[in-house]
């Protein structure tokens, strides 16, 4: 192994908000990987609660918690675009159930074609984590539930600010 090469995972996602589970997601690739960069996607395609400006600084604040190199940037586009770009050798998936298995296996074959180089690795987030989701937790919040044991403090109080509207 050439260990002048940082081995360098994307872990990319919507991030709407980020979750504890992420947050596990990606404290275990930082054991596994010289960094890691949270790519927060601009999500075009999708209706997110928060903005892309605000789901950067919820991931960044907890990217500053995590142990290792690990960045939070922004990205568009094919994600093994963003991994050529920044010289990624892993993409990283969280996979909390068969469900997940199934899409992301999907995904990791037709990355594969894209990019051969790039390898796909699933984690498992710990397991009293994988029930949550950033679709959960936006209904459980909007409907007035607590959420403070599925994300951290500071997305927590965000959630129960108003969506700004564009």
């Amino acid at each position: 192994m050439d260990t002048a090469t940082p081995r360098i995972a994307v872990y990319s996602g919507t991030f709407d908000p980020i979750t504890r589970g992420h947050e596990d997601v990606a404290r275990r690739a930082a054991q596994l990987f010289d960094e890691v960069i949270i790519a927060v996607a601009m999500a075009h395609h999708k209706k997110t609660r928060f903005g892309l400006k605000d789901r950067l600084a919820m991931a960044s604040e907890a990217a500053a918690q995590l142990p290792g190199q690990v960045r939070v940037l922004p990205f568009d586009g094919l994600i093994m675009d963003f991994c050529r770009e920044q010289r990624a050798c892993a993409v990283v998936r969280g996979i909390r159930n068969l469900t997940d298995f199934d899409y992301e296996a999907q995904m990791a074959a037709m990355n594969r074609k894209l990019l051969p180089s790039v390898e796909t690795v699933f984690l498992l987030p710990d397991a009293p984590l994988q029930c949550i989701s950033s679709t959960l937790v936006r209904e459980i919040s909007y409907l007035g539930g607590d959420v403070s044991q599925m994300v951290s403090p500071h997305v927590a109080a965000r959630l129960l600010t108003p969506p700004v509207q564009a």
